[in-house]
């Protein structure tokens, strides 16, 4: 039966019940993911008959007392605890997990879970800041006074003042450290106070209360965080508003019209995929090679309208005679060939970027290279067109996860 000590662990695509399974639902709990759900539904799981199956979505939700981690599966490996610490590699190699605190290098928790991950992360950047030394700014404001200091508001004068003729109303600027970002940054604290379960991080949690300067209450808007421009001064708090803005947006309070809040912090593992491929082989290549993410060209335009444009996820040496695309599937071939609908793609895209090679790029147990030719669309002979199924493999056992790429620069890139 789910429990709030420690966090059920699923793989993607697997299913949780409330009659069936080693890690079973309490009725309240999928009542909760089913409003969650709604008519619209969500992009994380879908409502089976009493339960929900995972999609291709991994990270972690938790519904009030109950954490599941949903994590990500491209091999026969069954380890849970291996895939988790490969998750949490991989969300800071894509640079999820960035932080600025120096703390956070060595992070006191070791068994956690992702979200106390985040949780403690969080708590570093704060302490970081606090240490630091937290930024002022200059803000207007409108109260009554007992010195004559800024401009007097008449009518509210009046109003509130007649009375108490020892008073003023005045608008005055002030320089001092309750602005948006500390009030976004405290809503914060007292969100992850309201949900942490975890005893090692309760403390400070009550140390970081206690030690935040007192600052208004504020709403959150998505509008904030997309316009914000970071200045000299405010690049130390990128990092912990990163991680604000993902709780407080993706946090969602009483969502049964009772007691029980859900919080989701999911990612689509596609994307993580096309991510980590990139950063890995741009680390690895370094000057070697020029390589561009979702790079584009145009090729339609219809009579009234916008154009469409093709994006490829990796172009390596774009506009180069050994110009190399790359498109990258979070799926397990299983021995079994590309769908047409891939092969179809990566034909467009060596036509449009006049690559030298094209390669459909899979996560898999062991590296491999399994070449193939399109025939020729005027008779049944193979033409020159190749296209290739690559499949990488993740250093589990390895201390940061990588991919291992040795052999993939060396028998697919080099021979370029």
């Amino acid at each position: 039966m789910a429990n709030s000590k420690n966090p059920i662990r699923v793989f993607e695509h697997e299913c949780l019940w409330v009659h069936k399974g080693e890690d079973k639902l309490l009725p309240e709990q999928l009542k909760s993911f089913q409003i969650f759900y709604g008519e619209k539904g969500v992009p994380y799981y879908k409502l089976i008959h009493n339960g929900i199956q995972f999609n291709e979505y991994v990270g972690v939700i938790k519904v009030g007392d109950l954490t599941v981690e949903v994590l990500p599966k491209a091999d026969k490996s069954e380890d849970k605890a291996l895939w988790q610490k490969t998750l949490i590699n991989i969300l800071k190699t894509v640079g999820v997990f960035n932080i600025h605190a120096p703390s956070s290098s060595t992070l006191q928790l070791r068994s956690n879970s992702i979200l106390d991950l985040y949780f403690e992360l969080f708590i570093n950047e704060i302490e970081y800041l606090l240490h630091s030394g937290l930024i002022k700014k200059y803000r207007k404001v409108e109260r009554n006074a007992l010195a004559l200091k800024g401009a007097i508001n008449f009518g509210k004068h009046i109003q509130k003042n007649l009375v108490h003729q020892e008073r003023f109303y005045v608008r005055q600027t002030v320089y001092d450290l309750d602005h948006k970002i500390h009030q976004l940054l405290y809503k914060t604290i007292r969100l992850i106070r309201t949900i942490n379960t975890n005893s090692m991080l309760t403390s400070r949690l009550g140390a970081l209360e206690l030690n935040f300067p007192e600052v208004s209450d504020c709403t959150v808007s998505e509008s904030f965080f997309n316009n914000f421009q970071y200045t000299r001064k405010t690049e130390p708090y990128k990092n912990a508003l990163e991680i604000a803005h993902l709780l407080l947006f993706n946090y969602h309070p009483d969502v049964s019209s009772g007691n029980t809040n859900l919080l989701a912090l999911m990612f689509d593992m596609n994307l993580l995929w096309e991510q980590y491929v990139y950063v890995s082989l741009r680390t690895e290549l370094r000057n070697d090679y020029t390589i561009s993410p979702q790079s584009s060209k145009k090729f339609w335009k219809p009579n009234n309208g916008y154009n469409s444009t093709m994006i490829p996820d990796i172009v390596i040496n774009k506009d180069q005679d050994n110009c190399i695309v790359l498109d990258t599937k979070w799926k397990n071939l299983n021995g079994k060939n590309p769908s047409p609908e891939d092969l179809r793609q990566l034909y467009v895209y060596k036509k449009y970027f006049k690559a030298k090679k094209v390669a459909l790029v899979y996560p898999g147990e062991q590296f491999s290279i399994n070449g193939g030719k399109y025939y020729k669309s005027s008779n049944s002979e193979l033409s020159m067109n190749e296209c290739s199924a690559v499949t990488l493999a993740i250093d589990k056992h390895g201390k940061s996860s990588k991919i291992v790429l040795d052999k993939f620069i060396q028998y697919y890139l080099q021979k370029t």
